[in-house]
């Protein structure tokens, strides 16, 4: 993610652990089976925290509850553990700006341990019912969680599926202290685009919700004539309905996590084209907004080009630029269609192209390799960082060694308010140390072992861990093991603590003093 004017943030939510109360499996719950428009989506479960692999069922597995979250210590109820999401499918009858309409969600599930309750991850909108293989369940909400309780309990190993129907309300957002402010549902003047990182998917659906579990998701949305829907991956089917409105069918192709989910309505046009080895290049753009965001757009192949010359073959089966038709400054890399406001669209070219680089560079480190924890967040906006800067320096913006020497400059600041690259506190996460601070961590590393040595480190990075989450310690054990030496000494105070280390091959480089 990038935000185009002021700092540069992300967002989320402080929230503390909360203890569940035994008592929530006998409370009076919602009951009854929803029938409503279909929009199949699905979200899988990259394992993690409390998430086991399914296995053989114990024959004496007791039932007990799943855990509220998978305890990533930032945001604790984040996911939930017990079962992995095998697929979503999401079902929305939209009908105007900001007016709820009818939705419900499906999840394919599979329990990964003997489970007598559930949570999902689920904020605001007006609950219905909640069935699970198609009988009543109990179902109770606690805060952003949804807990619910099957009639019989779901042995391990099993695969379940959880239908929950619900009014969606499309004014839910959320504002956040650092430079994301607002995220959920964002408004446009005829539709909506989404705005879900970094936890809120829960407001558009009942989700599995952490950035290291994923899930293939089928979406189903129904739009008034004259309107168009657009989601990630692949359009299925547009099908006219007698009473003139009209059913869009996407595919995401492949797991995406909550956080990356993406669905806009609005009068668009579909502009194709076509990068690398053929690879489709769709853009949705408004309207009105065609011929005037056409030259920035133009560009995208060239920076898939640019791209796949230093980190290998682009991850996914399709890309594109989703114009935001929004006054909110915040580019996304939701998958497959990354999101940039009209406004960078319609200004300077250098700033355009640093923004459209960094959202796709984040299609290979962040979303095809997926962080395990929310502190590992440097390595998915630290790396879109380095390369926004690294190729900017070559096409008409600032060197990238002047804008990484006024980083250093202000390392210890940053460390100082916003902790260090890999120890981000949850109001902190979207701060300028995960920009800058953390590019600046890569740049150290490649004065250290040289460009060689470093480009082949990238490559191995997003290689080895395609499609999969990693972390701090796994990021590492790669540099070390590519680079031939320990290099645990010398990433490990640039990561953590609060001072900043010297820059190899800059004795001169010196840190501004803190000021509290």
């Amino acid at each position: 993610m990038e935000i185009t004017t002021g700092e540069p943030g992300r967002r989320g939510r402080r929230r503390g652990l909360v203890t569940r109360r035994t008592a929530l499996a006998g409370a009076a719950g919602i009951t009854g089976v929803g029938v409503l428009v279909g929009l199949v989506g699905l979200v899988g479960g990259v394992p993690h925290g409390g998430h086991r692999s399914p296995g053989r069922p114990g024959p004496s597995a007791i039932p007990s509850p799943g855990a509220p979250g998978i305890g990533d210590p930032l945001m604790p109820l984040d996911g939930n553990g017990g079962y992995t999401v095998r697929h979503y499918t999401l079902a929305f009858d939209w009908r105007a700006p900001r007016t709820p309409f009818a939705a419900e969600a499906t999840v394919d599930a599979t329990a990964t341990q003997a489970l007598s309750r559930f949570d999902l991850d689920f904020a605001g909108n007006t609950l219905h019912t909640v069935t699970v293989d198609g009988a009543p369940a109990n179902a109770v909400r606690d805060g952003d969680e949804l807990v619910v309780t099957p009639a019989k309990p779901i042995p391990q190993g099993r695969a379940f599926t959880v239908r929950v129907a619900y009014t969606a309300d499309p004014t839910q957002r959320r504002h956040r202290g650092d430079a994301i402010a607002e995220y959920g549902w964002v408004p446009t003047p005829d539709g909506t685009v989404l705005y879900a990182q970094p936890d809120g998917a829960k407001m558009i659906f009942p989700a599995n919700d952490h950035p290291s579990l994923r899930a293939p998701v089928t979406f189903r949305v129904t739009t008034p004539p004259g309107l168009s829907a657009v989601a990630n991956g692949r359009l299925v089917e547009r099908a006219s309905r007698p009473d003139g409105r009209v059913r869009w069918t996407y595919d995401s192709e492949q797991p995406v996590a909550a956080q990356l989910i993406q669905l806009a309505i609005g009068k668009f046009a579909f502009v194709d084209s076509t990068g690398p080895r053929g690879l489709p290049v769709r853009d949705v753009v408004p309207d009105g907004l065609v011929t005037d965001t056409e030259e920035y757009r133009s560009l995208t192949p060239g920076h898939l080009d640019w791209l796949e010359q230093r980190l290998g073959p682009y991850p996914f089966r399709r890309y594109g630029v989703l114009v935001g038709d929004t006054d909110l400054p915040v580019a996304l890399e939701s998958q497959s269609l990354s999101v940039l406001p009209r406004a960078d669209l319609l200004g300077d070219r250098v700033d355009a192209e640093r923004n459209l680089v960094h959202e796709l560079a984040h299609h290979w480190t962040g979303d095809s390799v997926a962080i395990r924890r929310w502190s590992d967040l440097w390595l998915s906006e630290g790396h879109a960082r380095f390369y926004e800067r690294l190729y900017s320096d070559t096409h008409g913006g600032a060197a990238m060694e002047d804008a990484m020497r006024a980083a250093y400059e202000e390392h210890d600041q940053w460390r100082h308010d916003d902790g260090a690259p890999a120890e981000p506190t949850e109001p902190t996460l979207f701060r300028q140390m995960r920009y800058d601070g953390s590019a600046l961590v890569l740049y150290a590393l490649r004065e250290k072992v040289g460009e060689q040595a470093f480009d082949r480190i990238e490559r191995a990075w997003v290689t080895k861990y395609q499609g999969r989450a990693a972390g701090t310690r796994d990021f590492v054990a790669l540099a070390s093991t590519v680079a031939g030496e320990d290099l645990a000494p010398f990433l490990t105070p640039w990561l953590y603590g609060p001072s900043t280390p010297p820059m190899p091959g800059h004795p001169d480089w010196a840190v501004d003093p803190v000021q509290d």
